[in-house]
C-alpha cells in the first residue's frame, strides 16, 4: 500500500504479515486495563488469544466476551473482527479509495491475492462494492436484531445488534449476548432467520454476490433459466452449499430430534428452525442454539465433517472450501469410471484447480491432526471434545464443547497457531516462505510407474 512496503516481500508474505500485524496490535490494546471490565489487564495469553479469534473471524473463546471485557475492549473486538473478516488488504484498499489515493500495480495484485480473483482488471470498482455490499448487508442485520434486541435491553440492544450482525455476518460467531451464545432464543424465528442469512451471505463470496446480481437483471425474461448463466465458480459454490445446508439440516433433525438434552422437548418447528441453524453455523460461524457438548456423537460427527468443509472461497467464512471439495469429489468419480477431464457442469476444470483442492485438503488435514494431537499432549480432555476443537480451530468456525475455557496455556498456544494458520490458508503459508523460484525449462526426472490404492 502506500505505507513502505520491501519490494522483496511477495504478496502472499503481505497478507500473512498483514494478519499477524493486526493480531499483536489488537492484543496490545485488548491487554489494556481500560480494555477489561474489571479494571485491570487481562493475562496477555487471554488477550492475544482473543485477539487472535476476532482477526481470524473464529469465534472459541478463553474469557466469555460478554462479562470479561468493558464497553472499549468490546468496540476493539468488533473492529478487528470487521477488518479481520474482510481482510486487511482489502480493509485498506477501502480506505485509499475513500481518500481517492492512486492504487498501483503492487496494490492491485495485492487485492487479487486477497480475494483470490483470477484478473487485475475493475479491482477498484470490486472493492467499492465489497465495502458498500458489506454495509449495506449489516446494516440491514442490525435492524432486525434491534426489533428483538431493543425491546429486551433497552438502548443496549442497538449495540448488541450491531455486534452481533457484524459477528455473523464475517462468521466470527463472538457475541456480547450471553456466555452461552444464543440458546436462549433457540426458537427466535427473526434471530434465528436473520443469523442465518448473514452466515450465508458472508460464507457464500463476493464473487458470487455480483454474478447472482447480474444474471437476475434478466430474470424477468428469462426466468429461473436465467441461473445457467452463472459463472463455474458460482454454480459450484451455490449448488454445493445449498446440498450441504439442506442434508446437514436433515441429518441433525433424524440425529436430535429425540434428544432430550438438545431440541427432544421443543414443538417441531423449533425442532427444524435448530437443526437449520446448526447445520448453517457450522460454515464455520460459530453462533450456538444448542449445546455442542449435549449432541450425540452422529451429531458431533456430522458436525466435525460440515466445519472441515466450511464456506466458500473469496467470502468471510474458513474450511477447505465447498468448491475444493466439490472439485476433489467429481476428480475421484471422474478416476473410479476411467474419465481423464473433471467435468462439472458441462464445463473442463482445470487440472491445476484440481491439483490445488488435493494440496488444500491434505494441508488442512495434516493442520487440523497436528493440532488434535498437541491438544491432547496439553490438555485433559476427552478425544471428541480435543478432535472438535482443533477443527473449529483450524477451520475457524468457532464452535466448541464446553473445552476452549477449561484449557492451559500451552493448549492455547496451540489453538492461536491453529486460528491463524486455518486464517491465512495452509497453502499460502507453505508458498510464502518458498523462496526458490519456478525453473523454466528444467530437465523433467525419469517417469516410473506405482502402485496405488
Amino acid at each position: 500500500m502506500k505505507v513502505s512496503i520491501r519490494r522483496d516481500l511477495s504478496t502472499t508474505q503481505i497478507i500473512l504479515l498483514s494478519f499477524l500485524g493486526l493480531i499483536l496490535i489488537g492484543s496490545l490494546l485488548l491487554w489494556l486495563p481500560v480494555s477489561s471490565s474489571g479494571g485491570e489487564s487481562m493475562p496477555y495469553i487471554d488477550a492475544l488469544f482473543t485477539s487472535t479469534t476476532s482477526v481470524c473471524v473464529t469465534g472459541l473463546v478463553t474469557v466469555p466476551t460478554v462479562y470479561a471485557w468493558s464497553g472499549f475492549g468490546q468496540a476493539v473486538i468488533l473492529v478487528l473482527i470487521q477488518v479481520g473478516g474482510l481482510g486487511i488488504i482489502a480493509f485498506m484498499s477501502m480506505v485509499m479509495i475513500s481518500l481517492n489515493l492512486r492504487m498501483g500495480i503492487k496494490d492491485r495484485m495485492l487485492i487479487q491475492d486477497a480475494f483470490n480473483l483470477n484478473t487485475l482488471s475493475g479491482l477498484t470498482g470490486f472493492v467499492f462494492r465489497v465495502a458498500a455490499g458489506t454495509f449495506v448487508i449489516e446494516l440491514i442485520g442490525a435492524l432486525l436484531y434491534m426489533t428483538v434486541f431493543v425491546p429486551e435491553y433497552g438502548i443496549k440492544g442497538v449495540w448488541i445488534s450491531v455486534f452481533t450482525s457484524v459477528s455473523a455476518f464475517c462468521n466470527a460467531g463472538l457475541d456480547i449476548i450471553s456466555e452461552n451464545s444464543l440458546c436462549a432464543y433457540v426458537s427466535q424465528p427473526v434471530v434465528n432467520i436473520t443469523t442465518m442469512l448473514l452466515i450465508f451471505l458472508g460464507g457464500i463470496g463476493y464473487i458470487v454476490w455480483w454474478d447472482v446480481i447480474r444474471v437476475l437483471k434478466n430474470f424477468r425474461i428469462e426466468g429461473i433459466r436465467c441461473f445457467r448463466k452463472l459463472t463455474l465458480h458460482s454454480k459450484i459454490a451455490v449448488c454445493t452449499s445449498l446440498i450441504l445446508v439442506f442434508a446437514g439440516a436433515l441429518l441433525f433433525f433424524l440425529f436430535e430430534h429425540t434428544n432430550p438434552l438438545t431440541v427432544g422437548s421443543l414443538p417441531i418447528s423449533s425442532k427444524i428452525l435448530a437443526s437449520f441453524f446448526q447445520s448453517v453455523t457450522t460454515r464455520t460461524a460459530g453462533f450456538a442454539t444448542l449445546s455442542q457438548k449435549n449432541l450425540t456423537d452422529s451429531s458431533s460427527l456430522v458436525t466435525l465433517l460440515l466445519m472441515f468443509i466450511g464456506g466458500s472461497p473469496a467470502g468471510t467464512a474458513g474450511g477447505v472450501k465447498t468448491v475444493t471439495i466439490a472439485v476433489l469429489l467429481v476428480s475421484a468419480y471422474s478416476t473410479i469410471i476411467n474419465k481423464e477431464d473433471v467435468v462439472l457442469f458441462n464445463r473442463t476444470v482445470p487440472r491445476e484447480a484440481v491439483n490445488k483442492a488435493v494440496a488444500v485438503v491434505c494441508m488442512s488435514f495434516v493442520i487440523t491432526l497436528t493440532s488434535s494431537v498437541m491438544l491432547s499432549a496439553f490438555s485433559k480432555g476427552d478425544l471428541l471434545d480435543v478432535m472438535f476443537e482443533a477443527v473449529s480451530a483450524a477451520a475457524t468456525v468457532g464452535l466448541s464443547r464446553d473445552f476452549t475455557s477449561r484449557i492451559g496455556f500451552w493448549s492455547k498456544i496451540v489453538l492461536i497457531f491453529t486460528m491463524y494458520l486455518g486464517r491465512v490458508g495452509p497453502i499460502s503459508l507453505l508458498i510464502a516462505f518458498d523462496s526458490r523460484k519456478e525453473r523454466k525449462n528444467a530437465i523433467k526426472d525419469p517417469v516410473e510407474k506405482i502402485s496405488i490404492g
